[in-house]
């Protein structure tokens, strides 16, 4: 499977550009106790592919780059000694997460570490951030590297990868197993990192120590999953994944407008980007498929409960706090108001129906019902297309600071089929978009003239962290 770009680096071979130079186990610096050697994982962690991995990527732009053109490998030793230090330290808090999967359910707490990878790239950090490519992208996450895939995937929990440019910008790549961490938990984890880095080691006085619960508050089971007839996804010669950025303040000039034929309710920012890449998504396969056109689409849609939980899930409680929506679309509701209304209705009967459900042995009743009306959604209906969509918008991702300031740029993109990943952009202005579609249908897609009016074709992104060419306008996602 080919993942083709469109971008400033895209006359290059992206393979001579990355060049991993050293492949370590890092390892908690003080060793587990005994008491804590097991742990068991909650019901949906238990649920998640043991080789699926989520990676958040920050960019960090070298500020001293003198020094470092002075003398670039001493400056570039010592951030990454520093590095390595601070996760050794930061896993003894984090004590599973230098574990091992010993089944779907139980991690072995057994300090075996995590795997850390050093890369350099032989570009200026300035080159990706004029048109980020999404091939470059990709080799700068660990789980990539075939190296590490063979020996790690599947049973190390935490793959790292730090990739340093010509300039000294250096680009920090977490990547956690879905077993053990969804992009809250991420988020945790790496807030702690940079703080104990930051403050060479010291824990200080505002680090919230994380909680390993979700076994005790949803406990694992034995589970039959219900069958799903057929293949819900048609295989590609070559997925397209592009980067789109909507203007915030021009998507709120639909709320309105929107608002006025549903009625019931003001859709958010959030919820009209992606509607708006539905919309544009299933025309595309229509007009490349006609046949498809007489046939439903599915929208899986992650949504968080942990505030819907009582008492509520604090953030520093790691696992998986999310579930995933099935909504079917008929195919006389692509309209945008349509889509905005099914997708809208769909997150809203779960919060208030079923996500306080997720709890102790009724949970068990609960991800069993849920998981049979998905299996009833997909095997009743001629599926043509699902599309899978994430929205990381609402999560402080620019706070992160290792030392070095706050990164310019955080992303964080997958390039599975029919894909769609929200990321908000630094000054809150902008709503990022990675999306993964079938060449052919991309084609269309990125010409489509109604979604063009609300946004960019993969803009720079300045080293203040904002597009360049956005206005700064007073609208917030």
């Amino acid at each position: 499977m080919a993942i083709r770009h469109g971008t400033v680096l895209s006359s290059c071979d992206i393979n001579s550009l990355v060049e991993i130079t050293s492949r370590k186990t890092i390892k908690p610096s003080s060793p587990t106790p005994p008491h804590n050697r097991i742990l068991n994982l909650s019901l949906v962690d238990q649920l998640m592919p043991s080789t699926l991995y989520g990676t958040i990527l920050w960019f960090f732009p070298n500020h001293n780059a003198s020094d470092f053109a002075s003398k670039p490998s001493e400056s570039t030793t010592r951030k990454s000694k520093r590095l390595q230090d601070s996760l050794s330290k930061t896993l003894v808090h984090f004590y599973p997460m230098a574990g091992q999967l010993k089944s779907p359910a139980l991690v072995e707490c057994n300090d075996e570490g995590a795997h850390f990878l050093e890369a350099r790239v032989n570009c200026q950090l300035s080159d990706l951030l004029r048109q980020p490519n999404p091939e470059l992208l990709d080799r700068l996450k660990a789980l990539n590297d075939p190296e590490t895939a063979n020996v790690a995937l599947g049973s190390t929990l935490l793959l790292v990868q730090i990739s340093v440019f010509n300039c000294g910008g250096i680009v920090v790549a977490v990547s956690p197993s879905h077993k053990i961490a969804d992009a809250a938990s991420v988020l945790t984890f790496v807030q702690a990192w940079a703080a104990i880095n930051r403050d060479d080691g010291a824990l200080g006085q505002q680090l919230v120590p994380p909680e390993f619960i979700g076994g005790s508050l949803l406990p694992p089971r034995e589970l039959s999953l219900p069958s799903i007839k057929g293949s819900l996804e048609i295989q590609s010669q070559s997925l397209v994944a592009r980067r789109f950025v909507f203007d915030v303040s021009k998507v709120v000039s639909l709320k309105t407008k929107i608002g006025s034929v549903v009625q019931t309710f003001i859709p958010s920012t959030i919820q009209l980007v992606l509607a708006m890449i539905l919309r544009c998504s299933i025309a595309a396969s229509h007009q490349c498929k006609p046949e498809s056109s007489i046939k439903p689409t599915v929208v899986s849609q992650m949504v968080s409960f942990r505030k819907r939980i009582i008492p509520e899930i604090s953030e520093n409680v790691m696992g998986n706090w999310f579930w995933t929506i099935p909504v079917l679309l008929k195919e006389n509701e692509t309209e945008l108001h349509d889509l905005v209304s099914k997708m809208t209705q769909g997150v809203t009967e779960f919060r208030n129906e079923k996500a306080s459900g997720f709890k102790g042995e009724n949970g068990f009743l609960v991800v069993s019902e849920s998981l049979r009306k998905s299996a009833d959604i997909f095997n009743s209906n001629n599926i043509v297309n699902v599309y899978k969509t994430t929205s990381l918008c609402q999560l402080p991702l620019y706070e992160i600071d290792f030392g070095w300031e706050k990164p310019a740029w955080v992303t964080s993109l997958s390039v599975l089929k029919n894909i769609i990943v929200l990321v908000a952009t630094k000054e809150q202005d902008g709503i990022e978009a990675w999306v993964t579609l079938d060449e052919k249908e991309m084609a269309i897609f990125e010409s489509d003239q109604e979604l063009l009016a609300f946004c960019s074709v993969n803009p720079s992104i300045g080293h203040s962290g904002l597009v360049q060419g956005f206005p700064r306008t007073m609208a917030r996602i």
